[in-house]
């Protein structure tokens, strides 16, 4: 287990801008930091109503559990997912729309819904309906800094944050004209600001508008949530971030480089073209 102030600090140093350290072995390389070296052992995803799986046709094809299956399958050990998303969710009490949003807040349940499970990766998914419902982005930014701050504090050690920025939509008058607020334009600018947020707090961020690229078709027919291609993407996005500053997650395969099989035979292929070709041969 790391310590709090060692993670903490790890963290930090990975996450700042850094010209790499040159490798010796190889000129013009530079190696690269490490932020969770230990496979993951329990995921929370905390958002709302596509963090939860709308609209993908069933609960293996949200982007939560989609997630989790990539991440399980380069670890020996799965890891445990607790979605906790909830439909028409916000950030904050304090944000305008709490009264018709799906409650409780992000704020009011981090007991029971964060802290409860010790996780060692929490994704926090918020921005979208905030966006839309006219909460101020100032207000929003205090809030999300105030959850990272006392999931910090509480727990030791600290999880590995990932923030996502808003997901891509198309629709938005869907709601009525309290949820009439948002736009790309206000999105882009939510955007931003999380990933100002990630960068000052020492969290991952995954830019999902850029995942999307604006692509209609990942969006279901509601105009607002994720369809199963567009869950899919918002995985894989994530799963990205997350292999490109987590070793952890090639321990696994690490431990096979002395036994995998001869499993590779392209002796019909270049006999197709009358060339002699190796059997089955594996890596060496």
């Amino acid at each position: 287990m790391i310590p709090r102030r060692s993670y903490t600090v790890l963290l930090m140093l990975a996450l700042l801008p850094q010209p790499g350290k040159a490798n010796a072995d190889s000129p013009g390389e530079t190696t690269k930091m490490d932020i969770h070296s230990d496979p993951f052992r329990v995921m929370v995803t905390l958002g709302e109503s596509t963090t939860a799986g709308g609209w993908s046709r069933e609960r293996e094809r949200c982007w939560a559990s989609r997630l989790a299956s990539l991440i399980c399958d380069m670890q020996t050990d799965p890891v445990e997912l607790i979605n906790v998303g909830i439909g028409a969710n916000l950030i904050s009490t304090r944000s305008p729309t709490y009264k018709n949003s799906g409650k409780p807040a992000a704020s009011e349940r981090l007991d029971k819904h964060v802290m409860a499970h010790h996780p060692d990766l929490l994704i926090i998914s918020y921005g979208l309906n905030d966006a839309r419902g006219g909460t101020p982005l100032d207000l929003f930014a205090e809030e999300m800094e105030g959850i990272i701050d006392r999931v910090g504090q509480e727990l030791d050690p600290p999880p590995l944050i990932v923030l996502l920025g808003p997901y891509f939509m198309t629709d938005f008058t869907l709601g009525g004209e309290r949820w009439a607020h948002g736009s790309l334009k206000t999105f882009r600018e939510y955007n931003a600001r999380i990933r100002r947020v990630a960068a000052e707090k020492n969290c991952l961020f995954v830019d999902l508008l850029a995942a999307y690229n604006n692509t209609p078709w990942m969006v279901h027919r509601d105009g607002v949530h994720a369809n199963d291609l567009g869950h899919l993407i918002v995985a894989t996005e994530i799963f990205k971030t997350l292999a490109q500053n987590c070793s952890g997650l090639a321990r696994s395969t690490e431990a096979y480089y002395d036994k995998i099989p001869p499993w590779r035979d392209e002796s019909t292929l270049k006999g197709d073209y009358g060339f002699d070709g190796p059997g089955r041969f594996g890596p060496n």
